[in-house]
C-alpha cells in the first residue's frame, strides 16, 4: 500500500516538474532563430564580397565571424538564453558547434588551464569530431573500393 502511495506521489512530482512544451511554438522559434543566424551569415558574406573579397575567401571569413559571434555570445552568457528559446534552431552547425566547444571551457575554467579548460573543452565536441572523422574515413574507403571496381 505504501509503495503505491509513493508511486502516486512520484508521478505527481514528475508531472509538476516536467516542462510542458508546445510543439508548434518550439518549431516556429527554431525556424526563425535558426533562419536569423543563417541570415546573419548571408549578410556577412555579402559584406565581405562587397569589399572585393572573392566568394570562397568571403565564405571562410563569414565562418570565422559566425564562430567569433557564437563564442562571444556564449562568453557573455547570452547564447544559452537564445538557445533556450530557439532550441534546435541554434544548432546551426557553425554557431552550435562553437558554443559546444566554448561552454565546457567556460564552465570548468575555475579548475585551471590544464585540468579545467584543457581537459573539458572537447567534452561535447569531441565525440562529434571523432565520429565525423571516422564516418568520413569509412565512406572514403567504400568510395575508393567502388571506384576501383568501376562501380562509381
Amino acid at each position: 500500500m505504501e509503495s503505491e502511495e509513493r508511486k502516486k506521489q512520484y508521478n505527481e512530482y514528475v508531472e509538476r516538474v516536467t516542462p510542458n512544451n508546445n510543439l508548434v511554438k518550439d518549431m516556429f522559434n527554431a525556424f526563425w532563430i535558426g533562419g536569423l543566424i543563417c541570415v546573419m551569415g548571408q549578410v556577412w558574406l555579402e559584406i565581405f564580397m562587397y569589399f572585393g573579397i572573392g566568394k570562397e575567401d568571403a565564405a571562410s571569413w563569414t565562418t570565422l565571424v559566425l564562430i567569433l559571434e557564437s563564442v562571444l555570445l556564449t562568453g557573455f552568457g547570452l547564447y544559452p538564453k537564445i538557445a533556450k528559446v530557439g532550441g534546435a534552431g541554434c544548432l546551426v552547425p557553425i554557431t552550435g558547434f562553437a558554443n559546444g566547444v566554448v561552454s565546457p571551457a567556460i564552465e570548468f575554467q575555475a579548475e585551471g588551464q590544464i585540468f579545467g579548460v584543457g581537459a573539458k573543452i572537447f567534452t561535447i565536441a569531441g565525440p562529434v569530431i571523432l565520429y565525423g572523422i571516422f564516418s568520413s574515413w569509412v565512406v572514403g574507403i567504400i568510395y575508393m573500393i567502388l571506384k576501383a571496381c568501376g562501380i562509381v
